[in-house]
């Protein structure tokens, strides 16, 4: 089977080119994991990836997802060496395509499947999960407090298409060590109320329906906290009221997170 052919798949390589343009891929950094429609079920199997007792199994399931130390600019010149596509069964992840220079999937696998896990249940919809270290956003961490409702409220209210990009808000958790069960589990409880989740000193981890929605939702916030950061130690004395992003949310048919609006 073809399988650079499925649904999303050129969309996934290409969006590894973009984030490597943006500078958020700096080395082996970044992991990107997408649900797959029309995987075979005889598809054959070519190794099995054990699974921790701990992280969930969802029977059947079927993804992509970057090859442990693959670099995001080197990706779309030989995917099959960089990707791998697996099926979940067993408690194990079946190798079905891809790794055919050895390796195994992204150390992330885990928050991946957690991850999705807690997405799909809050919208049957969602096929991407993409981490990567998105330049301002990760900075901003440094010099803002971490409060998510505080957070939020200083992207909303640097441009107007963030409201109606995330009116779901951002989830943002404190510096963990990277690569554990600890800042998996983290995130993928966060994933379960919001479609993108800062790690601070780290990066971001941003969910969609398909690769260029996710990649979107991440580069408007990160434009957000670029401006931010530009005017952070100036005297702002304009910036978009409450009432504003509420008059945003009515023109576009959104919903701000209850509470989070002062009005």
């Amino acid at each position: 089977m073809d399988f650079l052919s499925l649904p999303g798949m050129s969309e996934y390589i290409e969006t590894t080119r973009l984030l490597y343009r943006h500078g958020w891929a700096e080395g082996s950094g970044g992991n990107i994991s997408m649900v797959l429609d029309g995987v075979p079920e005889d598809a054959p199997v070519k190794a099995v990836f054990p699974l921790s007792p701990d992280t969930p199994a969802p029977e059947g399931l079927s993804l992509v997802i970057t090859r442990s130390g693959s670099y995001m600019k080197s990706i779309a010149a030989d995917p099959e060496a960089d990707l791998c596509v697996l099926r979940i069964r067993g408690g194990g992840a079946e190798l079905l395509w891809g790794l055919k220079k050895g390796g195994r999937p992204s150390s992330e696998l885990s928050s991946h499947l957690l991850g999705h896990e807690a997405r799909l249940a809050a919208d049957p919809k969602h096929r991407v999960l993409m981490h990567t270290h998105a330049t301002h956003l990760t900075a901003m961490t440094a010099v803002h407090p971490l409060d998510e409702r505080s957070f939020t409220r200083t992207l909303w209210q640097q441009c107007s298409e963030c409201m109606i990009f995330f009116p779901d808000g951002a989830g943002v958790l404190p510096w963990m060590p990277c690569g554990t069960d600890m800042i998996g589990r983290a995130t993928a409880e966060k994933l379960r109320e919001f479609r993108m989740v800062i790690w601070a000193q780290h990066g971001v981890f941003g969910a969609g329906s398909s690769p260029f929605e996710a990649l979107g939702l991440i580069e408007i916030a990160d434009k957000a906290a670029e401006l931010y950061l530009l005017t952070a130690q100036l005297c702002v004395i304009n910036s978009i009221p409450d009432e504003g992003l509420r008059r945003l949310a009515e023109v576009y048919g959104v919903t701000p997170r209850e509470g989070w609006l002062d009005i």
